[in-house]
Parts: structure tokens; C-alpha cells; sequence
């Protein structure tokens, strides 16, 4: 039979836990410390630590306000959580009540998509950057309160048309629910190129 850690150790622990990955939900904190629900709330009081939805504003606002040029960040679909300009970015959305079907509480493909999307233009380093081609596969439906993590990687700055392709994985949990390819347009190639999409 294990051991029960003391309040103390899994406090430290918890603490730990949320430093290395501040995006850990409390449901997962509950079941990795095999505590109740209410109890890592608790915990997590007791340590001045905020709940995750401050954690994410925090990391999203602290870090990203000057990096993003091609939209507003509250244009973005999700909260920014990294992002380095041409080449990767993460972001993440929590699925809620308006982004369900009523009768399924299944995911609107078009918020899923827009999130995704939103990301690809959120990583290029230009003024001016807008899709030109996508093509989107889902893997799974998402669900009510469900967390999804996309994930977008710059795969190529200047391909043979001069755009550049950003792929996006989203994932809930280490699950994959959707893969996107996007061609970049980019507005350095607007200047040289005219107005051809």
C-alpha cells in the first residue's frame, strides 16, 4: 500500500507541479495526487497560487502584447502562451457553452477552425499577413469543456509561389483532434507581387 504524502509534501509538490506546467488543469492535479478536486483548490489557496484562467492570461499577456504584428492579440482565437514570429507558436482555447451544438455539446468546427487559423497568422513576422489555402482534417469532435492546444509550426518562409506554409496540430490533453496545413500570404510579397492572392 503507498504511502500517503503529508499536507506539506504535496503542497510543495503541487507548487512544483504548476511551475513546471502552469497550464495543468485542477481536475489533472486531483487525479496525479490522487486528492480530491476540492482539496487542490484548497491547496492551491492556501499557496496564493490563482486558478488556471489567470494563469493563462497571465503567461498570454505578459509575454506575447508586442510579439504578434499581423493582428490585435484579441483577434486571436485562444490565448497566446509562446509564440516566436516565423517560427512556432502555441495557443490554447477553452471550448465553453457558445462554441457547442445544444443537443451534443459538440464543438462548432468553425471555432476549432478559427483558433487554428488565427494562429497561422498570428506567427508570421509581417504587417499584413492573410490565408490564401488551408486544408484542415479533424480527427475527433471536441467536446464542452474540453481544453484544446494548438500548436503551429512555420514549415517553410517562401515556398515556389512565395508563401509561406504554417502547419497547426490541436491537440486535448495528448490527444490529436485536428491537423491544418495553411499557405501564408505575406504582405512583403503584396509590395513586390501586387495585389495576387
Amino acid at each position: 500500500m503507498k504511502k500517503r504524502r503529508s499536507k506539506k509534501e504535496r503542497q510543495a509538490l503541487l507548487q512544483q507541479t504548476i511551475e513546471t506546467n502552469p497550464f495543468i488543469t485542477d481536475e489533472e492535479l486531483a487525479e496525479q495526487f490522487q486528492v480530491s478536486i476540492q482539496t487542490v483548490r484548497l491547496d492551491r489557496m492556501e499557496l496564493s497560487i490563482p486558478e488556471l484562467r489567470e494563469r493563462i492570461k497571465y503567461v498570454a499577456t505578459r509575454q506575447h502584447e508586442e510579439d504578434v504584428k499581423s493582428l490585435p492579440l484579441e483577434e486571436v482565437v485562444g490565448e497566446i502562451i509562446d509564440i516566436e514570429l516565423d517560427r512556432h507558436a502555441i495557443s490554447i482555447f477553452e471550448v465553453k457553452m457558445e462554441h457547442v451544438f445544444k443537443r451534443n455539446q459538440i464543438a462548432r468546427g468553425h471555432h476549432l477552425f478559427a483558433q487554428a487559423n488565427s494562429l497561422a497568422v498570428a506567427v508570421i513576422d509581417e504587417e499584413l499577413a492573410l490565408t490564401a489555402k488551408s486544408t484542415i482534417r479533424y480527427i475527433r469532435p471536441v467536446k464542452l469543456g474540453e481544453r484544446v492546444v494548438a500548436k503551429a509550426r512555420v514549415e517553410d518562409v517562401e515556398n515556389d509561389k512565395g508563401r509561406t506554409v504554417v502547419k497547426v496540430r490541436s491537440f486535448v490533453g495528448e490527444e490529436l483532434v485536428i491537423t491544418g496545413t495553411f499557405e501564408m500570404y505575406r504582405s512583403s510579397n503584396y509590395s513586390e507581387e501586387g495585389n495576387n492572392l
